[in-house]
């Protein structure tokens, strides 16, 4: 194979390099995969209306999230157990992302600690939180992320329960031997066991908290000064509770089409969220991102930046933290190319009107200011 010029490239090497039970999980959505096929289709219903002749010899593709300045709206998604991917895990990733300057949420069911990560040395870092049963148990967590210098919780709350993968029940799937999450190492809990389906969906049957409700999200603001994103909101509904209930910000997600089959693509639920959020709280996208075009497609919708999870894994496991470098680098030139080419030369200045949905009526662009 010649010179990888693009993010998918990286799942084929990927499936080539890892184990049938660890590349199934990965890659797995839920059920049919109908919304896994349309994470990604959907972004090709969305089309741009370039504006040119603008001078674009300077762009600045820098965000702010949360208040902390990085370099590009194009953050990493939490993903579980990376060592399966690859040796080095979260660390390459935590190396990677910082040496990208931008930031990386690790996952609850990491392989490696919140400590771990942080000893990789400085870097804006998120950590994911699931909320288990016994709430010590979330305490001791968080406690240890503050304590780590993480800088705000993305709590996931599309998982009372663990959706329907077919594959990871066919292949039994579980954590290999010499792996173990080490969050809850020495908290009984760190070791999945032997199941006779998915290892994993027993275990969340185990330990994740079904009962979890909106009364928690305020509980956790109780223990916590950390911002809390909410990750997994789908509607303007549920958009408008988060406001209400003190949320920093919304992650529109929806599991990286895991958790229940037949929910729309998130770019197809973005708009909504976005209106119903009404600026109050910044709106962030996860979910089929693969390409330059498709972070831009998510901003001119009103997202304030995405988050890629899949990408992370497939270049993991290719390449370690180089291959993580490389994707990094390869969403952002192509970012920057499509901003250009737009004629955007700042975030700020990425609008609706540049991009067109085949859902809606071509309206008559708002009046442009003359010369």
């Amino acid at each position: 194979m010649g010179e990888i010029t693009n993010v998918m490239e990286y799942e084929a090497i990927a499936k080539q390099k890892l184990p049938k039970m660890v590349y199934d999980y990965y890659a797995s959505g839920a059920e049919d995969q109908w919304t896994l096929a349309e994470n990604r289709n959907a972004f090709s219903r969305i089309l741009f209306r370039p504006r040119i002749l603008i001078d674009v010899s300077n762009i600045d593709i820098s965000a702010t999230v949360l208040g902390y300045k990085i370099s590009m709206p194009i953050m990493v998604a939490p993903t579980a157990m990376q060592k399966m991917a690859h040796p080095d895990g979260e660390y390459a990733t935590a190396r990677a992302a910082a040496a990208a300057d931008t930031i990386m949420t690790l996952s609850s069911w990491g392989t490696s600690s919140v400590e771990e990560v942080a000893s990789t040395g400085p870097g804006v870092r998120f950590f994911q939180l699931y909320v288990y049963k016994d709430r010590n148990i979330v305490i001791q967590l968080v406690r240890r992320a503050e304590r780590a210098g993480f800088k705000a919780i993305a709590l996931t709350v599309d998982t009372p329960r663990l959706g329907r993968r077919e594959a990871d029940i066919k292949n039994r799937f579980n954590l290999p031997p010499n792996l173990s999450l080490k969050n809850f190492e020495g908290l009984d809990i760190g070791k999945l066991n032997k199941a006779e389906d998915s290892g994993l969906a027993s275990y969340v049957a185990g330990q994740v908290d079904r009962s979890l409700s909106w009364k928690d999200v305020q509980w956790l603001k109780t223990i916590t000064s950390l911002p809390i994103l909410v990750k997994g909101v789908l509607t303007a509904e549920d958009a408008r509770i988060a406001v209400q209930a003190g949320a920093a910000g919304i992650i529109v997600s929806n599991h990286g089409a895991r958790q229940l089959d037949y929910v729309p693509a998130t770019i197809m639920a973005l708009e909504e969220v976005v209106k119903a959020a009404q600026g109050r709280i910044p709106v962030f996208l996860d979910g089929g991102v693969r390409r330059g075009t498709d972070v831009f497609k998510a901003l001119a919708l009103g997202a304030a930046g995405v988050f890629i999870g899949r990408p992370v894994i497939w270049s993991l496991a290719a390449d370690g933290e180089n291959g993580i470098k490389k994707v990094l680098q390869m969403m952002r030139d192509e970012f920057e190319l499509t901003m250009a080419l737009s004629g955007c030369r700042s975030l700020k200045e990425i609008t609706r009107n540049h991009v067109v949905t085949d859902w809606e009526t071509p309206r008559a662009a708002l009046p442009q200011p003359r010369l």
